[in-house]
């Protein structure tokens, strides 16, 4: 007997969704692939990747050079499509921006997308150059402080759930790695109404962040510093930016 098939799979189309795997492939990799390697990270077979990658540079999507395959610039209509139809990226922008000009902070506005967060606007203080993070990019939501404030506004189950799905590593020696270990900060968060991260994705960088709460922000989101190298405490940094943090998340919230 064959697995039961359900209206929402009959709907949908594979191969579509086979081609936009390869296309994250690269994402992830942050490089030019080969075709086993397409394969390796799609799980797809080296004949289903290679139908997607032809059918794929044959749109203008990717490109190929000998045995190296790599997206075409054609692939950013698709981060434009999301950019142009939701209203929350350019209202994050503004707030970003008017945020890192009263903090000379790095600021960023991110989102959940699985077990990382995925960040829709970001602004570059001129004290921390290198520490922004570019709209588009991505961070493990188990040590980043926009994905514990977004963790937080989800019940321990579906917490647990997400963690149990992610992959830990120890960036630095002061990461948290553990299911246990993260939902325990959560939950903090959840009850302080913010979060801070300390050296846990690089040392010498911390973040604060806050949620950003609306009934017209779907999905959630949070909005963040990023400091490099602070001179101050923790309490220090909490003090001086937490309350423009909260000012700007409530700016955002009432947008539009």
């Amino acid at each position: 007997m064959g697995i039961p098939t359900t209206e929402k799979d009959r709907e949908q189309v594979a191969g579509l969704a086979k081609g936009l795997a390869v296309i994250e492939a690269f994402g992830k990799s942050g490089d030019v692939l080969t075709l086993s390697e397409v394969a390796r990270l799609t799980g797809l077979s080296p004949a289903s990747a290679r139908r997607c990658l032809r059918t794929l540079e044959t749109l203008g999507y990717a490109t190929t050079s000998g045995r190296y395959f790599s997206i075409a610039p054609r692939a950013l209509r698709l981060g434009h499509a999301y950019l142009a139809s939701n209203a929350l990226p350019k209202a994050a922008q503004q707030a970003v921006e008017h945020l890192t000009e009263l903090t000379h902070e790095a600021a960023s506005v991110g989102v959940m997308d699985g077990t990382d967060v995925l960040f829709v606007a970001d602004a570059v203080g001129r004290r921390s150059l290198s520490a922004g993070l570019g709209t588009g990019a991505r961070l493990p939501a188990y040590c980043s402080a926009s994905g514990r404030v977004l963790l937080a506004d989800l019940p321990d189950d579906e917490v647990l759930a997400l963690l149990r799905g992610t992959t830990f590593r120890r960036l630095t020696p002061r990461t948290l790695d553990s299911v246990d270990a993260v939902l325990e900060e959560v939950r903090k968060a959840r009850a302080q109404g913010y979060a801070v991260v300390d050296g846990e994705l690089e040392l010498g960088a911390r973040s604060i962040a806050v949620p950003v709460r609306t009934a017209r922000l779907a999905p959630p989101a949070a909005i963040s510093l990023a400091l490099r190298d602070p001179a101050s405490t923790v309490q220090e940094s909490i003090e001086r930016l937490l309350p423009l943090l909260e000012n700007a998340s409530r700016r955002l919230a009432s947008w539009g």
